[in-house]
């Protein structure tokens, strides 16, 4: 397993597309924490005030918001790669274990989903500790909830790595997956969150349940408990790889 790892941390690093996709998610971030901020005491907001602890979290962890799909997105290309350019022949014949492989890759991006997860929010603490210091409001880092928020974000972004990986299993047409999660997470979602004949479910739905178990606070729909928020997207995680592992070893490589 550990030649499989380094093996796909090898085809990673190939290219710079993880860097190019880390600095977009960056980007991403500076986007939400600066709404955050800029509107985060308007009237009828349903974020919480920005001087308490609630709308503090919901600040930094606004960074998952930016980082999760981004390595959703490394990891489905990732994936889907193997197929596009005609690798994952050879990978197989290497591997005929084809669950060997799946595995590693939802070892190999997961950890570098610590590493997007931790950048963005440290990129989101860099704007928002100063910004709102000029508002004079204190944040400390290590009070607040703060370091669970964090947590929160790690696991959130490691999990959606996973995500990312078994959907590039199901969709194996490259452009296809990644356009299917952009526009899922960037958009579908969102829009069937707000629809009241989805409001009694859409507190389970992924990317809710994702804010949930960072801590992000700006939709007016109810989040579970970040415990649960955990569970229910370690769920959908667990429940796509198996299904992408399944089909992987039953489909024809070609």
């Amino acid at each position: 397993m550990r030649r499989l790892i380094a093996a796909e941390f090898q085809k990673m690093f190939t290219t710079r597309l993880w860097l190019w996709l880390l600095l977009i998610s960056m980007w991403l971030t500076w986007v939400f924490v600066y709404i955050a901020i800029e509107y985060g005491d308007e009237a009828g907001n349903v974020q919480p005030a920005l001087d308490t602890a609630a709308g503090q979290r919901t600040v930094l962890a606004a960074s998952v918001m930016g980082a999760a799909p981004l390595i959703a997105v490394l990891a489905a290309i990732g994936m889907s790669g193997e197929y596009r350019h005609k690798t994952a022949t050879s990978t197989f014949l290497a591997t005929p274990r084809r669950d060997r492989v799946l595995l590693a890759k939802m070892i190999t991006y997961p950890l570098v989903g610590v590493v997007y997860g931790a950048v963005n929010f440290a990129l989101a603490a860099a704007i928002a500790v100063p910004w709102l210091s000029n508002k004079d409001i204190d944040v400390s880092l290590t009070g607040s909830g703060i370091p669970g928020a964090f947590l929160g974000v790690v696991i959130a972004v490691m999990l959606y790595a996973v995500l990312g990986v078994a959907l590039g299993a199901l969709i194996r047409e490259q452009v296809a997956a990644v356009v299917a999660l952009l526009l899922y997470t960037l958009l579908i979602e969102g829009l069937l969150a707000r629809l009241e004949p989805l409001s009694g479910v859409a507190t389970y739905f992924p990317g809710v349940a994702e804010r949930a178990l960072a801590q992000v606070h700006q939709w007016d729909v109810d989040l579970l408990e970040p415990w649960q928020g955990g569970i229910v997207l370690a769920l959908y995680a667990a429940a796509l790889a198996a299904f992408g592992v399944f089909l992987t070893k039953r489909r024809d490589v070609t």
